[in-house]
């Protein structure tokens, strides 16, 4: 009861501070990022030894350079979250822009149904805001309900704000059976690792053994749903773009584990290229492969979209 309490305390505060203007939570972002990088150091070892063992190519000071970027972002994105429970649709609309939205659409419009997949990049949950402004038909995105009850309902609820219908991961074939005949889109992360019990396709992702969810694959292939891949660019400090590419139109006619390889491999050239945008504050590799029950790719399999 008492942690309940606490909870819907510390709701009530975050719903204040998201009253105040993105340029106000920016200068509060930037002292945020002085105290968790400089005093607290919060992650800061975690963050460190991803980078360092995911990209080898660069030098210590690259590393330390790209830690900094990410940090400095890191504190933006938390106030940009926040600021979800009360911005306006004309704001994500001005701030999330997407390009080459008309070939997705042409799917909904014929009454045909699609799957997205993106990442934890730059600012996914405004991205997941933007796909319900910007596309005709459900959008479903399927989420990690939150370990406390009270803010996974809260967050759920800011997610929902413009038409978004949210999906826990366990009831995604649920939800996809309740939305046959209708123009939908499903929206995965593909970079969220499975559980340690639920990890059976193995491959190399950023130098690392990672497992991979292979959700997105297998609905892509019993219902032979396009596939497209939402490609975010951070132009600068709260603005964004999207790239709506078309990653796979015909699924079912793709080997085994082609797709999971391909999405992958479009998410690693992502990373390189900017990699102070993606998550690195999470334990992506925390586990290790168990032979005998896992699956691991071709070596020809390896290549880079």
């Amino acid at each position: 009861m008492i942690k309940k309490g606490i909870s819907h305390l510390g709701i009530f505060f975050l719903g204040v501070l998201s009253l105040l203007p993105l340029s106000i939570l920016y200068v509060l972002a930037d002292g945020v990022y002085v105290l968790i990088y400089y005093f607290f150091g919060y992650r800061k070892k975690v963050v460190r030894e991803n980078l360092l063992r995911a990209l080898p190519e660069k030098s210590l000071p690259e590393i330390e350079a790209i830690e900094k970027k990410f940090f400095k972002y890191l504190t933006s994105l938390i106030f940009e979250i926040l600021k979800m429970n009360h911005i306006s649709k004309r704001e994500i609309e001005k701030r999330y822009v997407f390009r080459n939205k008309e070939f997705l659409q042409a799917y909904l419009d014929r009454g045909e149904s699609v799957l997205v997949c993106s990442a934890h990049y730059g600012n996914w949950e405004w991205g997941t805001m933007g796909i319900g402004l910007n596309f005709q038909g459900d959008h479903y995105p399927i989420y990690k309900p939150l370990t406390n009850p009270v803010f996974d309902d809260w967050f759920k609820k800011i997610r929902s704000r413009f038409g978004n219908k949210m999906i826990a991961m366990r009831q995604t074939m649920r939800a996809l059976a309740a939305s046959k005949g209708k123009p939908s889109i499903f929206s995965f992360g593909n970079d969220q690792a499975p559980s340690k019990d639920e990890s059976h396709y193995w491959t190399t992702f950023l130098h690392q053994q990672a497992s991979i969810q292979l959700g997105i694959e297998k609905i892509a292939k019993k219902t032979n749903r396009p596939i497209f891949y939402f490609k975010v660019k951070v132009l600068k400090r709260g603005y964004y773009e999207v790239d709506c590419v078309p990653l796979c139109l015909n699924p079912s006619e793709t080997q085994e584990f082609e797709i999971t390889e391909m999405h992958t491999r479009f998410l690693e050239e992502i990373i390189r290229q900017e990699p102070e945008y993606w998550l690195w504050s999470h334990r992506r590799w925390k586990y290790q492969p168990r032979t005998k029950t896992s699956v691991f790719p071709k070596k020809q399999d390896h290549q880079e979209v």
